[in-house]
């Protein structure tokens, strides 16, 4: 890859019962929390040596079958598409987690292994009593965030965005994290929303040789990028909707990440606003995109009470402050405009 901008800013001594949750996000941007997951056990367990951390993991593993995905030496650790982007060059599996865990193990010493991925399954679903001592305990800040695991070898999560606040907590091995601010979405060239690697949309451009002919916006997005390398015991704080670049550079590698939204429950994700916009507005003319531009500008983007401040309160409805209430009226009236 190329040469990448400045570093991620750094906060030392954070501690689990004391993080600055809210500094975090009303700053909008990354921040590499050092030494946040220091005293895990998991972590504690890694600095032994691989085996050691496999050991630790089985100790609290409930025997249910894992899914993975699996791909072969040619994939080069990067789940990511076939030559025409209609399908995926990895496969799903599911195993028992002691097959992924050896496996990796008997390949940890080659130069080009296959690759095993556990992505994303949440913690308590298969290592029960894990948490006791491996968490930030969210929940102790008023944060419903329940964690989830990812295990591999040297695997790459191509560039992408989570709709969700997240903080990645490195527990086994080293990271490389390459961030970019939302507004560089166009230099990063996102492939297909679907099928996808990983449940979103991810950028095409191979970080390890990009591609500058075919893709040369590419650059500005390099301009912009932050990187930081993650030790385990160190945590990052991503914000929403920043695209982000992960690969681990260890043979064998463990993440517990905490995804959350700033927005209310009865606020759903404006990835079904995406669609529904795809639907019925990208292909219009574009005198009536720019119209449409302006309404969704004055009703949406702009400030959250301007197009109902005219108005007496009884006469706001949808453009009044949005409860659970008004949520649910919303959501009944377009689940009956869809169904027409």
């Amino acid at each position: 890859m190329g040469e990448a901008g400045p570093g991620v800013r750094e906060r030392e001594g954070c501690r689990p019962d004391a993080l600055p949750l809210a500094e975090l996000l009303d700053g909008g941007e990354p921040v590499v929390l050092r030494g946040l997951a220091r005293d895990w056990g998991l972590v504690r367990a890694a600095r032994g040596g691989m085996r050691e951390a496999m050991d630790y993991l089985r100790g609290f593993y409930n025997g249910q079958p894992v899914p993975y995905s699996y791909g072969g030496p040619g994939i080069g650790g990067r789940p990511f598409y076939d030559a025409d982007y209609t399908a995926l060059n990895c496969e799903v599996r599911r195993s028992g987690l002691d097959e992924v865990l050896e496996a990796i193990a008997a390949h940890a010493g080659d130069a080009a292994p296959p690759t095993w991925y556990v992505a994303s399954l949440l913690v308590d679903t298969r290592f029960p009593g894990l948490r006791a001592h491996n968490d930030l305990d969210l929940a102790a800040h008023g944060v419903h965030a329940p964690p989830s695991i990812w295990i591999g070898n040297r695997v790459v999560a191509s560039c992408h965005y989570d709709a969700l606040n997240n903080i990645a907590c490195c527990a086994a091995g080293w990271r490389r994290f390459t961030l970019f601010p939302p507004e560089q979405i166009g230099n990063l060239y996102p492939g297909p929303l679907e099928p996808t690697p990983g449940g979103q949309a991810i950028s095409i451009v191979d970080f390890d040789a990009p591609d500058l002919a075919r893709y040369p916006r590419f650059r500005d997005a390099l301009a912009a990028a932050r990187t930081a390398v993650l030790e385990p015991g160190d945590a990052l704080f991503i914000p929403s909707l920043w695209w982000h670049h992960v690969q681990g550079l260890e043979p064998f590698n463990v993440l517990v990440n905490y995804w959350w939204s700033s927005a209310p429950a009865y606020i759903p994700s404006p990835m079904q606003a995406l669609y529904h916009a795809l639907w019925t507005l990208r292909d219009r003319p574009e005198r009536e995109k720019r119209a449409w531009r302006a309404i969704f500008d004055y009703y949406v983007f702009g400030p959250a009470e301007r197009a109902g401040e005219h108005l007496p309160p009884q006469a706001r409805n949808v453009l009044g402050p949005m409860d659970e209430t008004l949520a649910r009226q919303l959501r009944a009236m377009l689940i009956g405009k869809l169904n027409r």
